[in-house]
């Protein structure tokens, strides 16, 4: 029995070894009848594998030389411009080679491709070289003209500003670096504004916004109207925000926004009868741009003291319906297929001209064009405002007269980006501003007495 067990345990040591020992790849192995011989090792000769490799990619070798047409590009007669990234290469070695027709065809489109590329390359650079030559005219025209203000007609102001030669050089635009000085000038100071009264206003819009932010604890003593208006402080920084916003200067943070907002809470203070005026944020905006800050609220409130922006700005409506009827009477003179296309679609002035009159064109226009009608409009008053708003109908009246009430209210309210000054200012000034011998101030003197007997021309 002992030996019985003995043989047992060496048989299954012995199997349980042979089938631990790691099996050679070299090994044979077996099929279903007998067995099959012995399997190649897995490493191959270096230059075999090389030579394999060359035969498969078509690559050239010692007996097999680089083909001519490889080496087109090399030879071409003219080379591609840098910029057009046009290459002209043929077809890969392991496709068909080109019919030589077809290779022709294309060689012919591709000189023709490079030909007009270097046309394009070469008015693209007139063109850059042409702008730099205006761009450096217009610079030495400004220069010239600045040199002219400053050495000629701003020292002799009062004798030489109601010339002729003033007055066209004051059309062509004033150059940026005298326009604050010139508009301050023109517009005047008739309500005698010293800079210790800004500074006054100023220190009283300041106890205003305390008093306002902190609870109340006495009651007011001034009256109900004054109270009002002055309670308008609290408007101008929402109506800030949205002044220029892509100027990005006028917003909270901004360099220009305490500025700003000094000077509408000074006017307001100044001016409780008339207050906060959405719009004035606009102008008092264009002013800071050109004079400094005591000096732009000078402006700011004799601007606004003007009969046309005080009517608007205090909301008369008798005498806004004076102006919109004498505006239409310029009109119909003017532009009388565009007057009548407006009354068929009973497309009234109001709809437009309040927001071109209430910020003087700043909103409304680009800014760099909306200083340049201010330029005139410190020269020529209220009037150049209405024959501005006969310019931009006159040319727009071609698209004007193709649409309906809506689109047209749409469009004068919301007037295109990019507005050629030039075009525009050709327009105005082939406006003229006078029907039946009379001129502007005449119509609207005339409006106006009509509009004390009760005229019905002035009922909307």
């Amino acid at each position: 029995m002992k030996l019985i067990s003995f043989i047992f345990f060496f048989y299954y040591s012995f199997m349980r070894l042979k089938d631990s020992r790691p099996v050679d790849q070299r090994d044979p192995g077996w099929k279903l009848f007998g067995r099959v011989p012995p399997r190649e090792g897995t490493v191959k000769d270096p230059r075999r594998i090389q030579k394999e490799y060359e035969t498969k990619s078509g690559k050239a070798g010692p007996g097999n030389p680089t083909s001519p047409r490889q080496s087109v590009r090399k030879n071409l007669d003219f080379e591609p411009l840098s910029t057009t990234a046009l290459i002209l290469e043929d077809r890969p070695a392991n496709l068909p080679a080109k019919p030589a027709e077809e290779a022709q065809k294309h060689r012919q489109q591709y000189e023709e491709m490079v030909a007009q590329a270097k046309k394009r390359e070469l008015k693209d650079a007139q063109k850059r070289k042409k702008q730099l030559e205006d761009r450096c005219k217009l610079e030495e025209s400004i220069g010239s003209a600045a040199q002219t203000w400053n050495q000629e007609i701003l020292p002799n102001w009062s004798t030489v500003c109601t010339s002729r030669r003033v007055r066209d050089l004051w059309w062509q635009g004033i150059p940026p670096s005298v326009r604050g000085k010139v508009w301050s000038l023109a517009v005047g100071n008739e309500l005698n504004i010293t800079h210790e009264l800004f500074n006054i206003c100023l220190a009283r819009a300041k106890e205003k916004w305390r008093t306002t932010a902190a609870p109340a604890t006495e009651p007011e003593t001034e009256d109900a109207d004054s109270s009002d208006r002055e309670s308008s402080l609290e408007l101008i920084k929402l109506d800030i925000s949205r002044t220029f916003p892509q100027l990005c200067i006028f917003q909270k943070g901004g360099p220009y926004h305490d500025v700003l907002h000094s000077i509408l809470g000074a006017y307001t203070c100044y001016r409780p009868d008339v207050g906060y005026v959405q719009g004035m944020s606009f102008i008092a905006a264009v002013l800071i741009l050109n004079l400094d800050t005591a000096d732009a609220f000078i402006a700011f409130a004799n601007l606004l003291n003007k009969p046309c922006q005080m009517a608007f700005f205090r909301v008369d409506h008798s005498l806004m319906l004076t102006y919109f009827a004498a505006f239409e009477v310029f009109f119909e003179e003017n532009l009388p297929k565009l007057f009548a296309h407006f009354k068929k679609n009973n497309l009234t002035p109001d709809i437009y001209l309040i927001d071109w009159i209430f910020t003087l064109y700043s909103k409304s226009l680009p800014l760099d064009l909306a200083c340049r009608v201010w330029d005139v409009f410190c020269r020529d008053n209220e009037e150049f405002l209405f024959r501005t708003a006969l310019g931009l109908l006159r040319l727009y009246q071609d698209v004007l007269t193709c649409m309906d009430f809506i689109h047209m209210a749409q469009f004068l309210t919301r007037l295109p980006d990019l507005i050629p000054a030039e075009q525009l200012f050709q327009h105005i000034a082939s406006i003229h501003m006078t029907s039946r011998n009379r001129k502007w101030a005449q119509v609207l003197q005339a409006l106006q007495k009509d509009q004390e007997r009760g005229s019905p021309v002035l009922k909307r």
